[in-house]
C-alpha cells in the first residue's frame, strides 16, 4: 500500500475518531447508561474489528439503533438499579456475542442471501434519514416521547415555539463548515469542527446562551464480573438478547454489505458474524455496550476516503488519546455540534440517485421503497423485516407466474427464438415448441402445463417442451409432468422434452413409465427435440 493509501486512510481515522467520541456519547444516553460504556465499547469493536473483520471501511462502534433496543431490552427485564444495569448489559452483550460467533461457525449466514441489493439500498436511505431526523429533534430542545419517528416529527413540529434557536444556528453552522471542508479529502472535518468548538468555548459562553453541551464524562468504570444469575434469568436474557442480536445483524450487514458492494469487494457473512461476536464478546468483557457496523461513521469512514481497516485502527488509537486527555475540554462542547457532525456523516447517504435508478429499470423499486419508508415508519429492525418479506414474497410471486414463450425456428438454423419477439421465426404447425419463462415447482407447474395443454389445437401432433431453466425437478412438478404426457397421449399428442439436464433425466428414468419414457426420448437441445418431434408427427400423419 502506498503513501497516499496510508496518508488517506490516517486521514479517515482521526475523522471517524472524532465522530465516533460524540456518537458514543450520544449513544450511552439513549440506552440508560453512562458514557464511559459507550466508549469503552468503541475502543473494543474499532480493535477487534480491525483484526477480525473483512470489510475495509466497516466501523464498529455502539450504533443508535443497538442502544435503543438495549434501552427496551433493559426495561423489559425490569431493572432500575444502576449495578443491576451494568449486571444485564454485560450478560446481554455476552450472550449476542455469543449468538454471533455460534451462527457464523454453523455457517448460518446464508440467511444473508435473503437481502437483495435493492433491499440493502433502501434500508440505508432509510436509516440515514431517521438518524439525521432524530439529530435534529434533539437540537431543537423539545422533547418527543413517542417511540414512532412519524409521532415525533408531528410533535417536535407542534413545540416549534419552543426550538432552541441558538442551538440550531451553532448546529447549522458547524454542518456548513463541515461540508465545506468535504472538498479537501485530506482534513478531518469532524476532528476540526470539534477542535474549534473547544478553542470557541473559551471565548463564548455556550451554557449561557442556553444552549446544553456534553458535560462532564467520567472515565471510572467498574470493571464487569460474570452476573451470578438463575437458570430462569438466564433465560429471560437470551430472550431479550435475540432481538438485539437481530437488529445488530441487520444494521452491520446491511451497511458493511452496502459500502463493500461500492468498492467492488466481496464478504464472507459467516466470518462477518464471527468477527462481530468477536467484537461484542469483547465489548462485553470491558463493560460496554453491544456494537455493530454503524451507517454513520462507516460512511463517515467511506466519504474521507479510507481503502482499509488501517483506519479503524487509526480510529481506535485516536479515540483512545482523546480519551486520556481531551474529555474536560469536550465537556465544553455544545450538543448541536455532536449533532451536526453525525449529519454530516450521513449527508451522502442520503443521494436518491440509487433508488431512482431502479425506477428507471422498472425493477425492484418498490421494493427498496418499502425498505426505506418501513425503516422510516417501524424502526431500522421492523423496516428490514418487512423489506425481506416482501423480497421473498415477489422471488414466490414471480416463480409462480405461469407465462409460457412459443419458440420458432430462427433463420432455418438450430437457434429456437420467442416468436413474440421474432415473428418471422419458421413455425411448423404439427409441432408446437414452448419453453416456461421460470423453473418448474410445485408453485407453477400445473399451471404452466395446463396452460400449453390449453395452447394445442387440433393440427398439433407433438408438443416439446423446453426445460432450460429447470435444472431439478421437486416431486409435485415430476408427478405434473406424468399426468400431462397421459392427457395429451389420450389425445393422439406425444410430450417431448428439450434442453433436458442430466439431474432432471435421472430423476425421470427412476420414476416409472410414462416419466422414464420422457427421459428416454428426450434431448439435450430443442433442435434434436423438434427434429424427433418431426419424425414423430410423419409417422403419426
Amino acid at each position: 500500500m502506498g503513501k497516499p493509501a496510508n496518508s488517506a486512510n490516517i486521514v479517515a481515522g482521526l475523522s471517524v475518531a472524532g465522530l465516533v467520541l460524540p456518537e458514543s456519547i450520544a449513544y450511552g444516553s439513549i440506552a440508560g447508561l453512562p458514557p464511559v460504556h459507550a466508549l469503552a465499547a468503541a475502543l473494543a469493536g474499532l480493535t477487534v474489528y480491525a483484526i477480525a473483520g473483512r470489510c475495509q471501511v466497516a466501523i464498529v462502534t455502539p450504533t443508535s439503533a443497538s442502544a435503543a433496543v438495549l434501552a427496551a431490552a433493559l426495561a423489559s427485564l425490569g431493572v432500575g438499579e444502576p449495578g443491576a444495569r451494568l449486571a444485564l448489559t454485560l450478560a446481554l452483550v455476552g450472550c449476542v456475542g455469543l449468538l454471533f460467533v455460534l451462527a457464523g461457525l454453523l455457517r448460518l449466514g446464508f440467511i444473508a442471501a435473503f437481502v437483495s441489493r435493492p433491499v440493502l439500498r433502501g434500508f440505508a436511505f432509510g436509516l440515514a434519514a431517521s438518524i439525521v431526523l432524530r439529530q435534529f429533534f434533539s437540537v431543537t430542545g423539545v422533547h418527543a416521547p413517542s417511540a414512532l419517528l412519524i409521532r415525533q416529527l408531528g410533535e417536535v413540529v407542534a413545540g416549534i415555539a419552543r426550538w432552541n434557536v441558538a442551538a440550531l444556528a451553532i448546529a447549522a453552522l458547524a454542518l456548513s463548515v463541515m461540508l465545506a471542508l468535504r472538498r479537501w479529502r485530506m482534513v478531518p472535518a469532524a476532528f476540526v469542527v470539534l477542535a474549534s468548538t473547544v478553542a470557541l468555548s473559551f471565548v463564548v459562553d455556550f451554557a449561557q446562551m442556553g444552549v446544553p453541551t456534553i458535560g462532564r464524562i467520567a472515565l471510572d468504570i467498574d470493571w464487569p464480573a460474570l452476573p451470578q444469575f438463575g437458570v430462569s434469568q438466564w433465560l429471560s436474557v437470551g430472550s431479550a438478547s435475540l432481538p438485539l442480536a437481530m437488529i445488530l445483524f441487520v444494521e452491520a450487514w446491511g451497511t458493511s454489505r452496502t459500502l463493500a458492494l461500492r468498492h467492488g469487494q466481496t464478504l464472507d457473512p459467516n466470518r462477518e458474524l464471527v468477527a462481530l461476536g468477536l467484537a461484542n464478546l469483547a465489548a462485553a468483557s470491558v463493560g460496554g455496550q453491544p456494537v455493530g457496523a454503524g451507517f454513520s461513521a462507516s460512511s463517515a469512514n467511506d466519504a474521507a476516503g479510507a481503502t482499509s481497516r488501517i483506519a479503524g485502527s487509526v480510529a481506535a488509537v485516536a479515540l483512545a488519546a482523546l480519551l486520556l486527555v481531551a474529555l474536560p475540554l469536550i465537556a465544553r462542547v455544545p450538543s448541536a455540534v455532536l449533532a451536526a457532525i453525525v449529519i454530516a456523516a450521513l449527508t451522502h447517504a442520503l443521494d436518491p440517485r440509487p433508488l431512482l435508478r431502479l425506477w428507471q429499470l422498472g425493477r425492484d423499486q418498490w421494493v427498496a421503497l418499502a425498505a426505506a419508508v418501513g425503516v422510516l415508519a417501524f424502526g431500522a429492525l421492523y423496516g428490514m423485516l418487512l423489506a425481506v418479506s416482501l423480497s421473498v414474497l415477489a422471488i414466490a410471486r414471480r416463480l409462480s407466474e405461469h407465462d409460457i414463450d412459443r419458440l420458432g425456428q430462427l433463420d432455418g438454423g438450430r437457434n429456437y427464438v420467442d416468436l413474440a419477439r421474432h415473428p418471422n421465426a419458421r413455425v411448423d404447425p404439427a409441432i408446437l415448441v414452448v419453453r416456461p419463462r421460470e423453473p418448474l415447482f410445485f408453485g407453477n407447474a400445473e399451471a404452466i402445463m395446463n396452460a400449453i395443454e390449453r395452447a394445442t389445437s387440433a393440427a398439433t401432433r407433438v408438443v416439446v417442451l423446453s426445460l432450460e431453466e429447470s435444472y431439478d425437478l421437486d416431486s409435485s412438478a415430476v408427478d405434473v409432468l406424468g399426468e400431462s404426457a397421459t392427457r395429451l397421449t389420450a389425445r393422439g399428442q406425444r410430450l417431448i422434452l428439450g434442453r433436458l439436464k442430466d439431474p432432471v433425466r435421472e430423476l425421470l428414468a427412476a420414476a416409472g413409465e410414462p416419466l422414464a419414457t420422457l427421459a428416454a426420448d428426450g434431448h439435450r437441445s430443442i433442435a434434436d427435440a423438434v427434429e424427433s418431434a418431426r419424425a414423430s408427427a410423419s409417422r403419426r400423419s
